[in-house]
């Protein structure tokens, strides 16, 4: 089979690999029929995280039809179309019993991370009962690419760590795949304004269309003082960070208003400077989040019912033959105006 090799920061390859088989009777192999690039892939191609080792097939989102199931598999059988989960969990240890699928003594995020992933024309699932979900007949499959990771990510870790309430003023740090994605899912509890805050201005001007009520271009103009210009010098409820980067992290803790929620969200390969000689007496509070994927069958019934429409954040597709194409187009996604690429087998 072909599929996207890393083999070190800066280094990838599309090329032939063994196809995957069956190593545990809880097993499944998936053939993927469409897929996605994350950011945290980025990460990984920038070398933010030295323990993915060369020769990774990496990535973590899709869907598929299942190939092979092991024995043990009970959910599932050959021919059925899902959606893969980017957390494996095995459902049994301490932490998946607390439903910190995220924290899975035998799983976790390691799709695309530990063992190889999704960017290929087939991947083996292990926990497939666990970590795979059954995609309903009649279902628009390219929408529920975003179900692996982007949606469950920005809901768990943004806006319900974020614990956003009706009549909230919040701000999304970042207006990326993630970012967009807290935008959509946070309405679901009725923020009074929602400030998205990149220096994109086409990510901007599509925050818009997906219901923020501000957007700040921080590369033109001082976003601190913009937030407080709109917040009456309060700032703002709930502060979402979805980018990774020491400033926008540093850029949350300098608006959030007293008895706040700093909600993490980005991948952080750098360490940040935590300003506790302004924030000790602020009664804030700051999380941080692998998602869990918990809420991905509630999600699966707002995007079913049109409540949501995450097929509007892909920009550009893709055949699996073209995954360095669609690697360049991600890679430079403020010139290329891209969101999410679609990459289809």
């Amino acid at each position: 089979m072909k599929a996207l090799v890393y083999y070190g920061p800066g280094k990838k390859a599309w090329e032939e690999q063994p196809k995957p088989v069956l190593k545990e009777t809880t097993d499944a192999v998936v053939k993927i029929l469409k897929t996605t690039i994350c950011g945290t892939d980025l990460h990984i191609m920038k070398g933010d995280m030295p323990e993915v080792a060369s020769g990774r097939i990496l990535g973590h989102e899709g869907v598929g039809i299942i190939e092979e199931v092991g024995s043990s598999v009970s959910n599932f059988k050959k021919g059925d179309h899902v959606i893969i989960s980017c957390v494996t969990s095995c459902g049994k240890c301490t932490y998946c019993k607390k439903g910190m699928y995220s924290h899975c003594e035998n799983g976790g995020w390691i799709l695309g991370y530990m063992i190889d992933g999704c960017q290929a024309e087939y991947v083996r699932i292990p926990y497939a009962d666990n970590s795979l979900y059954p995609i309903p007949a009649g279902s628009d499959e390219e929408a529920l690419v975003m179900l692996s990771d982007i949606l469950p990510t920005g809901f768990e870790c943004g806006v319900l760590n974020g614990q956003v309430k009706p009549g909230d003023t919040i701000a999304i740090v970042g207006a990326g795949p993630v970012g967009m994605a807290a935008l959509l899912t946070s309405q679901f509890y009725t923020p009074a304004e929602i400030i998205v805050i990149d220096q994109d201005d086409n990510r901007l001007a599509v925050a818009k269309t997906f219901g923020a009520t501000h957007t700040i271009n921080s590369a033109n103009e001082n976003a601190i003082d913009k937030v407080m210009e709109l917040t009456n010098g309060k700032g703002v409820d709930t502060a979402i960070e979805a980018v990774g980067v020491p400033p926008t992290f540093e850029l949350c803790e300098e608006i959030i208003t007293a008895g706040g929620h700093i909600a993490n969200i980005g991948v952080h390969g750098k360490s940040v400077v935590l300003h506790m000689e302004k924030l000790w007496d602020r009664n804030i509070s700051i999380t941080t989040r692998l998602v869990d994927t918990v809420t991905t069958p509630m999600l699966l019934k707002t995007v079913q019912s049109k409540r949501i429409e995450p097929k509007k954040l892909i920009t550009h597709r893709f055949k699996l033959d073209q995954m360095l194409e669609a690697y360049e187009t991600f890679g430079n996604a403020a010139k290329e105006k891209a969101l999410k690429v679609l990459i289809e087998n």
